[in-house]
């Protein structure tokens, strides 16, 4: 856009137009009403329109360029199971902290907060109307389970990098153990019907571990789906076994009374959460008074009520009691210090890894389980000694293979890990996992939609086949079971 010449000459426009007027006509038509106007126009309205234009020719080629909003995206196809899946890689949030410059300086007078997971207050209800309030009612939930909704479902597992096939051996994995629910009860077991159950019973360890797959992917007893009845009659025998000081564990090995307390702890708390059945308060309370009484001297816990500690039980427990804190149930603090200084005299290389127990070599498992109980109980995403044992647990000697070292129990804990350090952590591990776990899952006959045990995995060979199918699902749910928590995903 250009300027068209000069405009008329500014001395006298009104003769000019009276030379042209008394001009004898040369047989051409009359000018217009519009060219004669600008013709006739005073001098000041011309000088006005001139600026005017040249103020708006200005301002367009002065105006900055709107940024491409468009999103690029990067299609990489993968050939599984079910079909190629399309795998929408895109920045994962958190990625770029360890690279940024600038300090970050917090305030020195914010009020110390237990736990960022926790349940909000109840609102306060003000019966005279003179409060103005929201007509949207704040959830009454902890924000780490907030995944479990259907569409959050599809977003994160998008988002992580989980795919139509991760999500589909979710599926079969609930459905497998909704076969095996034992009708007359309601109750799971550890044995049977299913072949390679483990070798010793205990039906409460093995319900609290089918409920937990159902919840993490968003089940509860008052739904309205397909697993709606089997979340039911599962909670009502589980229920049916705490005994009055809280207690779930009455028939086992020797060392199973704390795993068990814990994964039962962890249902009742989570069913709270999300549901907010009042029902439930009152077991999820008994439930965790009976942990916070059994811890041992030493910070942890182990086989015994206030007897020794090693780092697997203590690691179910503290998941137990970050549970409860979800649900909006008080958890002393001092008890998480205590567990604090018990992982700090157990730890090995500065608290990067972690032995079973004190005096013993650091495993990948014990390490994964120890990272896991340091990132809840409050290790920034940076911390050196954090970042040295993800470092270490993503090696390629140590990501998921089944035919060299097959160790679900470490796999599962390695998962939550890296999905709370996100980034190129996460993805490491995300590649190998979302492939592997459903390539070994069993895809036909009877035991269609759970995981062979391992003959070689001592904890496999204890727990069974039920124990093993229940960590792959809570792997495969992990893109959505609990939000990451270093992640901007919380502002959002």
């Amino acid at each position: 856009m250009s300027h068209q010449g000069p405009p008329e000459p500014l001395t006298a426009p009104g003769a000019a137009a009276a030379r042209r007027l008394h001009e004898p006509s040369t047989g051409r038509p009359h000018e217009d009403l519009a060219e004669q106007a600008i013709k006739t126009a005073p001098p000041w309205l011309l000088s006005a329109v001139f600026h005017m234009s040249l103020i708006i020719l200005l301002g367009v080629l002065l105006l900055p360029s709107r940024p491409d909003a468009r999103i690029r995206l990067e299609a990489q196809t993968y050939a599984e199971q079910l079909g190629n899946q399309l795998d929408f890689e895109s920045p994962l949030p958190g990625d770029d902290r360890q690279e940024d410059p600038s300090p970050v300086v917090t305030p020195e007078d914010l009020v110390e907060v237990d736990d960022p997971f926790a349940a909000p207050a109840p609102l306060e209800v003000f019966p005279e109307g003179h409060t103005l309030a929201g007509s949207i009612d704040a959830p009454q939930i902890g924000m780490a389970l907030l995944g479990r909704s259907e569409g959050m479902k599809r977003s994160l597992r998008g988002r992580y990098g989980g795919t139509a096939t991760t999500e589909a051996a979710v599926q079969l994995g609930l459905q497998w153990l909704a076969r095996n629910q034992i009708n007359s009860t309601g109750a799971w077991s550890l044995k049977g019907p299913y072949r390679d159950g483990a070798s010793i019973e205990n039906d409460s360890a093995a319900t609290a571990m089918a409920l937990l797959a159902f919840l993490g992917n968003g089940h509860t007893h008052q739904g309205k789906d397909d697993y709606t009845e089997n979340v039911r009659r599962g909670v009502n025998w589980l229920l049916n076994e705490q005994d009055a000081n809280g207690n779930f564990f009455h028939d086992g090995g020797f060392n199973h009374r704390f795993y068990t307390q814990a994964q039962a702890t962890i249902v009742v708390c989570e069913l709270l959460a999300m549901t907010r059945d009042e029902s439930l308060r009152g077991p999820a309370r008994r439930a965790v008074q009976y942990l916070l009484d059994c811890q041992s001297d030493q910070g942890g816990w182990k086989y015994d009520p206030r007897v020794n500690s090693d780092v697997s039980v203590t690691g179910w427990v503290v998941m137990a009691l970050q549970s409860a804190r979800m649900a909006g149930l008080e958890v002393p603090s001092d008890h998480f210090r205590r567990v604090s200084r018990y992982l700090d005299r157990v730890a090995l290389d500065d608290g990067s890894h972690y032995p079973y127990q004190r005096g013993q070599e650091g495993t990948p498992a014990m390490t994964a389980e120890g990272l896991l109980c340091r990132q809840y109980l409050g290790w920034a995403r940076d911390d050196k000694r954090l970042i040295r044992g993800v470092e270490w647990l993503t090696t390629p000697d140590n990501l998921i293979d089944y035919r060299r070292n097959r160790n679900v129990y470490y796999w599962y804990y390695a998962a939550q890990v890296m999905h709370h350090m996100e980034g190129k952590y996460w993805q490491r591990w995300n590649q190998v996992m979302r492939q592997q776990v459903p390539a070994h899952q069993v895809k036909q006959g009877k035991e269609a939609g759970s995981w062979e045990p391992s003959d070689r995995n001592s904890y496999d060979v204890n727990g069974g086949r039920l124990y093993v199918t229940c960590l792959s699902i809570y792997m495969l749910e992990v893109y959505y079971r609990h939000l990451p928590l270093y992640s901007k995903v919380y502002a959002r």
